[in-house]
């Protein structure tokens, strides 16, 4: 379980997420959607360790507040990015090597996220890979990893419908699993994936609940 009290983050004067709490349970699709400015990317990224927020951060009941992005990381949570990191030189090979697994691996998760290995392994990320391959390939590097909790900023983001159709197999397996997902969007198709929905509004929660009921209000209106 991962869990947020009084969650808040300040640039300068102006607070960008307002005293949040909330409990994600082990095992649940969560989806955080609102409109722009509503502190859903502060919010994931808080989380992760990428901001130090104010309050209290709480892993299966060990306070990760001071904890840093790779003690986070060691402790099984896993960050996708909006804009995925890309460095020259670098190749979709030696991000996948970071998870610590071996090949038949790597060939096989890359084949989940909708990329053939023998076409996407050896090239370079800066260089020869769209917007959509990039989400893709971090995707994968995340799925290698034995995570608890995995965070993916709008994920579905520069995808078209072919790969959203694999990545919504991706997230329907995780959904299967002891793993906690939070996943930040704005896409009503995102949405119907999740068990609960959380709405942000001015960098607080407004309201959640689960998915058919949350549903049914956000398209009320």
């Amino acid at each position: 379980m991962l869990k947020i009290e009084n969650l808040s983050y300040k640039v300068g004067n102006q607070e960008i997420l307002k005293g949040i709490d909330f409990e994600f349970e082990k095992g649940k699709f969560y989806v955080v959607t609102g409109h722009n400015g509503a502190g859903k990317s502060t919010l994931a990224k808080c989380l992760m360790g990428l901001y130090k927020a104010g309050g209290k951060i709480t892993l299966d009941g060990q306070d990760i507040t001071g904890k840093s992005i790779d003690e986070r990381a060691h402790m099984g949570m896993g960050f996708a990015f909006q804009q995925p990191v890309t460095f020259k030189g670098v190749r979709v090979i030696d991000i996948l090597k970071i998870s610590g697994k071996k090949l038949p691996d790597f060939e096989s998760v890359l084949k989940k996220v909708g990329l053939e290995p023998s076409e996407y392994l050896y090239r370079e990320l800066n260089t020869t890979l769209s917007g959509g391959e990039l989400k893709r390939v971090e995707l994968a590097s995340v799925l290698l990893r034995d995570i608890s909790v995995g965070i993916f900023d709008e994920p579905e983001a520069g995808i078209d419908i072919w790969s959203f159709n694999n990545l919504s197999k991706v997230f329907s397996e995780f959904r299967n699993s002891e793993r906690t997902m939070i996943v930040i969007s704005h896409q009503e198709r995102v949405m119907k994936l999740a068990d609960e929905i959380i709405l942000m509004k001015d960098g607080k929660i407004e309201k959640f609940g689960v998915r058919d009921e949350m549903l049914g209000t956000l398209n009320a209106d």
